[in-house]
């Protein structure tokens, strides 16, 4: 299980790549994706293996949540964004003009503007993991924080605040579900790329008798490799790392091997 970092990837690994499947969304725009497919006469495809459902209001209240309580709330991602949003149109939730958002990124602060003018709120922003945020929320801690969340989520942000005496909820506004892939014919490309060990987790929900054999995988993230690595599957790819710090750079460094470029 090598990564690219170490260049230590087997021989055996290092077949040409002619094709790679991206395991979320095609975006709406211009991507780096593209560039790596053009320059590099790629088959670049996008098919998303997770979905997102939203927790409508009437369960959301069976989890005994005010959100009318709170003073600050901590969004990790434009979903969590676009399910708080709609909980507080179903709920006629009216926020005070003084709530504090905690945003894990500048990309996920920035998408606040689609609910709420920027220039009228107290936002605090990330510079792109969650921990990054942690000191900036060490100087608030007087307030009632909400984290919004998924049925599926990492620790890190729960187990700050437990640590640290923060009095927070946390709430449950959507679920992560693996999406129906019947209309794939087959997973049969030289790299997958996942991005959540939901990722992972959908690929055997919907191929049940996956075999890897020469496909490779690529991973973003810690907790995705993991669940690569649990799965018995072996890890080709990780990023970030400190020469890839973007999932598409390290495939650019492997393709470079792998196609003798």
């Amino acid at each position: 299980m090598q990564s690219v970092e170490t260049k230590e990837v087997t021989n055996e690994r290092l077949n040409k790549v002619s094709s790679i499947l991206v395991t979320q969304a095609k975006p709406s725009d211009a991507t780096p994706y593209i560039t790596l497919s053009t320059k590099h006469n790629l088959k670049v495809d996008f098919r998303a293996f997770i979905d997102i459902e939203g927790v409508p209001f009437k369960e959301f209240r069976k989890q005994k949540i005010d959100i009318g309580e709170f003073t600050a709330i901590i969004l990790t991602s434009r979903n969590a964004v676009d399910h708080f949003f709609r909980l507080c149109k179903e709920g006629k939730v009216e926020l005070s003009p003084t709530l504090k958002y905690f945003c894990v990124s500048e990309q996920t602060a920035n998408y606040l503007q689609k609910y709420i003018v920027l220039r009228k709120r107290k936002i605090f922003v990330g510079e792109k993991k969650a921990s990054d945020l942690f000191e900036i929320m060490k100087k608030h801690k007087a307030e009632k924080f909400l984290y919004p969340c998924s049925d599926l989520r990492n620790d890190d942000i729960p187990d700050f605040l437990k640590q640290n005496g923060f009095n927070y909820n946390e709430g449950i506004i959507y679920n992560t579900v693996a999406s129906d892939l019947s209309d794939l014919s087959d997973v049969k490309y030289d790299i997958l790329v996942f991005f959540s060990p939901s990722g992972v987790t959908s690929l055997f929900t919907n191929f049940p008798d996956f075999v890897q054999g020469k496909t490779r995988i690529a991973a973003f993230g810690s907790t995705t490799a993991k669940a690569v690595r649990d799965a018995n599957l072996i890890l080709d790819i990780e990023a970030p790392m400190p020469n890839a710090p973007s999932m598409t750079g390290a495939l650019e460094l492997y393709i470079k091997q792998a196609n003798n470029l």
